[in-house]
């Protein structure tokens, strides 16, 4: 969905009013093994230009340890406080007697089906508390992110949250991922670049012919800042295990990222691709203009 034919972030990043611009963010870094290989290779050798990372994350460790040994690499903090797996779960960093409202019955995070519940219960005081030892936790590992987004819960699933994160994303000098209307609108009109553009998220497009979808999502990319939430994983044995009933999203993801077709057709469109760095020393700047 295009919101507006004049892009704000085309000028507050010095592009020209008709350009293509579009970031390719591997969502889920820390998921498993086969999120990080996929993942890593995609960065090195495909068209994805940044990632975000899962801290809560079974192989979160591992993905924070590629980003050491890979500095170059652009990162934010996927925010994460569902579980949208059946058989693999994960749970808030904090202490659980810290954050209550955050956990269902088994201690873990709520899953993507009870999403509803979680919103009606989270207290945002809790989740800033969860949120903020995720921030802290890759601070701790000498690490530097560029901006912040959200796991399965858009623009932060609720207005308070959204605000929240927004607190943060200004109190540790990262960009934010921004869709919807009133938010772009809101803060590209206070000197925050965003996307320009509803997120495109891959678990949104049918598998069947997803090749030939992206190739003319790419042909048809309007002008101004467009990001795509893709989720590349090897579709190994470990990921068919963990994602019986969707995995074939993340291998078909990769597959393009990956292709020469996608090079190709960046190349003949002419469209130019960017990551968060870009974004963040724009934030920063409008973060100092804001009163104190």
């Amino acid at each position: 969905m295009t919101f507006s034919r004049k892009s704000k972030s085309n000028r507050l990043l010095g592009y020209p009013d008709d350009a293509r611009l579009l970031i390719i963010n591997a969502d889920d870094f820390g998921i498993c093994h086969a999120a990080n290989e996929a993942t890593l290779t995609a960065l090195k050798e495909g068209v994805v230009t940044s990632t975000s990372l899962m801290v809560p994350c079974p192989w979160g460790l591992h993905a924070m340890r590629l980003l050491m040994e890979n500095s170059a690499i652009d990162f934010g903090v996927h925010l994460t406080a569902i579980c949208d797996m059946d058989d693999y779960k994960w749970r808030p960093i904090i202490s659980k007697e810290k954050v209550p409202t955050l956990i269902d019955e088994s201690g873990y995070f709520y899953s993507l089906e009870r999403l509803p519940d979680f919103l009606a219960r989270a207290r945002v005081d809790e989740l800033e508390l969860e949120f903020r030892a995720q921030i802290e936790a890759v601070l701790a590992a000498r690490l530097k992110p560029t901006h912040l987004d959200w796991h399965c819960m858009h623009d932060g699933g609720r207005q308070d949250i959204f605000e929240m994160t927004f607190g943060l994303a200004k109190e540790y000098g990262l960009a934010m991922r921004v869709s919807g209307p009133l938010f772009i609108e809101r803060l590209q009109s206070q000197g925050f670049p965003t996307d320009d553009h509803d997120l495109m998220d891959s678990y949104d497009l049918d598998i069947e012919a997803k090749s030939g979808r992206y190739a003319h999502m790419l042909r048809e990319l309007p002008v101004g800042l467009s990001e795509w939430a893709v989720h590349p994983a090897l579709g190994n044995a470990e990921l068919q295990a963990i994602e019986p009933g969707s995995w074939q999203v993340r291998q078909t993801d990769f597959d393009f990222v990956m292709s020469q077709e996608a090079q190709d057709i960046l190349k003949a469109e002419g469209i130019i691709l960017l990551d968060y760095q870009a974004l963040q020393s724009i934030w920063i700047e409008a973060i100092g203009r804001i009163p104190k």
